[in-house]
């Protein structure tokens, strides 16, 4: 498949439960399109056997392909990086593993809708959005994670660390090929980039669904990203993004 109209990115760390299910469901999904895609997996530093079951559901899938980072190096920003510019899709989807946002949603990252916008980014905060069985402390963190970032860094979105995000493909590599970050703070890092190119970004509301295998921490997860966008901005002021 030399230029398939979308590839789906899915980030995968110890994943070999949700994975298969999650495979199956896109597959139906994709059965129902009229266009070609493109599914990555890109395995990184995981301690189970993910790589392997990804390995043989790409027997089944012919749109499957397999990924691991370089030398099993672990990092959700890394594996999405390494997916996205080994994509050749002409829009290219980040897909949690989880599929906490159902995969038929994917049709709002689209055109139509995505006419005119450069990203569309998913939201469990805008107008619209629905959250299915999330916990009060799980919706607190989230606050506190975007009021850090709001304060911080960019002050124009309500959910930045959703990882439902599509990107045109030019503006995909642009974006990654300088994308530095490799843990939390990845998502911040595209966007605050994004902003700065005056790269059009919409944000969509999308139905949720709270995964309770979630390993958000709250104080842990929080110093780290703001410690992530003190180095995002240090990186703009030394000229690291080109």
């Amino acid at each position: 498949m030399s230029n398939p109209f979308l590839s789906i990115v899915i980030p995968a760390h110890n994943e070999e439960r949700r994975l298969p299910p999650s495979l199956v469901k896109i597959d139906r999904f994709l059965k129902q399109q009229a266009y070609e895609a493109e599914v990555i997996v890109v395995e990184n530093g995981s301690i189970d056997r993910t790589y392997a079951v990804a390995l043989e559901c790409a027997k089944e899938y012919s749109f499957l392909r397999v990924l691991q980072t370089p030398d099993g190096a672990r990092g959700k920003g890394l594996a999405v990086k390494h997916g996205m510019l080994a994509a050749s899709g002409d829009w290219r989807f980040i897909c949690d593993a989880d599929l906490s946002m159902p995969i038929d949603g994917l049709v709002k990252f689209l055109p139509p809708e995505s006419d005119g916008y450069d990203i569309v980014i998913a939201s469990r905060e805008a107008p619209g959005a629905v959250t299915i069985d999330e916990p009060e402390y799980r919706h607190v963190m989230g606050r506190i994670a975007t009021f850090i970032i709001k304060f911080a860094a960019i002050r124009d979105y309500e959910d930045t660390q959703c990882g439902f995000k599509m990107f045109s493909r030019s503006v995909a590599e642009d974006l990654f090929a300088v994308q530095r970050m490799n843990g939390i703070g990845f998502d911040v890092e595209l966007l605050f980039i994004a902003k700065r190119r005056g790269y059009k970004v919409k944000e969509v509301p999308i139905t949720w669904y709270f995964d309770p295998y979630s390993t958000m921490r709250l104080w842990d997860d929080s110093i780290k990203l703001l410690r992530e966008i003190w180095q995002i901005r240090r990186n703009w002021r030394r000229g690291l993004y080109g």
